[in-house]
């Protein structure tokens, strides 16, 4: 999709207008549009959207009208999405938004909200049955052009994102997903990948276990991004990368197994973030880190029961092989602790318990670190993207206890997301950290708030403006 800022109206005519009012009988309609509206029962609600001629308007070719009840950035952002629908379903290819009075921050959620409604992953139907996306985006409106520059960086990552966690698991495995970060490499970004003999070497044992089922061998990634000035702070992500997840030993049930592809949504979004980063380019030290593996069920599959050496020295007693992601996420996270970095943010599609208590919108924020938390929090609320913050207390720690370990990889039913992050606590040393729980989030099993079924990078947008805050 490009993405253009003009301030004027002019050669607009084979571009769909996109303009937002409450009112069917906005002054800058001709009698003709308020007349359509009317016959359309246009009630200007957010989320309303009429296909209508122009008549003139906009010296466009045809005008979708979206609905809003007033201008606040979300309000826009939801407006937006229904309108990127609905041109995707006209086979809109060029669409024109008058965003006229609009300041930045209302433009930009314009823009990635219209984006995120427009996206379809259709590149395994019939040729017939594919609708094609907007192809040209032209924002009217008096607003600098870094506007569309930043909308785009976002939206690239956001889908780059979704592409990934959409594709079937024949598709996406561990070693294409490395492919897919070596495929971002370039003079800013190093990408190095550990196979399965350097794994062993750095006592990777959580990774190495829980893809040892698979034929598709395991995979460590680290990207690294650095800014051409100096660096004012150092992070990284950590994303959890199971390609498809059947549980193990611990085996899911069919239904359960269908949509597990999804299971590497937290490194889908870290790959989201890098692929937007040399776009915005800020002046942090990036890294991003990926255990990638697949959790199947084989003779050589690790068993309930067995201990397995981290590499951060710790022993972790295995009561369930479908709680993978937090074996996984553990050496990762022990790798980061000695990058020297301020901070460390790990996401990953990790609990069900997250969902049964905050469904899809929400993602799951875990930290005892305060400042943390309001940042991640600010970010998340300047884009739009539901985060709630949940308890962390050393109270339920008991819960992981081992008989024969230093720690079991689940601590039972009760507060799952909350046992599930106090599990990772334990192999962060040396930075402040945050666990965000996707499990909701990155993944709809059927259509919500103007998103279609499937992969919905989440928190791209949200780490993006974290990064760049």
């Amino acid at each position: 999709m490009n993405i253009f800022v003009q301030d004027t109206t002019e050669n607009l005519e084979k571009y769909t207008a996109l303009t937002f009012t409450s009112n069917a009988e906005d002054q800058e309609f001709s009698k003709n549009l308020q007349d359509t509206l009317h016959v359309y029962k246009f009630a200007g609600k957010t989320g309303q959207v009429v296909t209508a001629p122009s008549f003139g308007f906009a010296n466009s070719s045809s005008v979708l009208v979206a609905g809003v009840n007033n201008t606040e950035k979300d309000t826009l952002r939801i407006a937006a999405r229904a309108a990127g629908t609905q041109a995707r379903k006209n086979g809109c290819s060029n669409v024109a938004i008058l965003a006229s009075g609009f300041d930045e921050e209302q433009a930009l959620a314009v823009l990635t909200g219209f984006a995120a409604g427009n996206y379809r992953f259709d590149k395994y139907k019939a040729q017939e049955k594919r609708t094609s996306g907007v192809q040209s985006l032209i924002l009217v409106g008096n607003v600098d052009q870094g506007v569309a520059k930043k909308a785009t960086a976002l939206i690239n990552g956001r889908n780059f994102c979704r592409d990934l966690v959409n594709g079937p698991p024949a598709e996406i495995y561990p070693e294409t997903m490395a492919q897919a970060a070596r495929d971002l490499a370039n003079d800013q970004i190093d990408v190095l990948v550990w196979e399965e003999d350097k794994l062993q070497e750095e006592n990777m044992n959580g990774i190495i276990a829980v893809g040892q089922g698979s034929s598709n061998p395991s995979r460590f990634i680290h990207l690294t991004y650095k800014p051409k000035t100096p660096a004012r702070k150092k992070i990284a992500l950590v994303g959890k990368g199971v390609t498809f997840d059947a549980g193990g030993l611990s085996l899911k049930t069919s239904g359960g197994m269908l949509n597990m592809r999804c299971d590497m949504g937290g490194a889908g979004t870290v790959l989201g973030v890098f692929r937007s980063l040399v776009e915005l380019q800020p002046d942090v030290e990036v890294h991003g880190l990926v255990g990638a593996v697949e959790n199947m069920c084989a003779a050589n599959s690790y068993k309930l029961g067995d201990i397995l050496t981290m590499k951060s020295g710790k022993t972790v007693e295995v009561h369930n092989t479908d709680a993978e992601g937090r074996l996984v996420l553990a050496d990762c996270l022990a790798y980061g602790s000695k990058l020297g970095v301020d901070y460390m943010v790990d996401l990953a599609t990790l609990t069900g318990a997250c969902v049964v208590a905050l469904g899809n919108h929400y993602t799951a924020l875990f930290s005892n670190e305060e400042d943390l938390c309001l940042q991640l929090q600010t970010a998340a609320q300047n884009t739009g993207e539901g985060i709630w913050r949940m308890p962390l207390p050393d109270l339920y720690k008991s819960m992981l206890s081992a008989e024969w370990g230093d720690i079991k990889n689940v601590g039972g039913r009760a507060a799952g997301s909350i046992t599930a992050a106090l599990f990772l606590s334990e192999f962060v040393s040396n930075t402040k950290w945050a666990h965000l729980d996707v499990a909701g989030s990155a993944f709809y099993d059927s259509p919500f708030h103007h998103f279609e079924k499937g992969g919905t990078g989440s928190m791209v947008e949200t780490l993006c403006e974290w990064i760049l805050s």
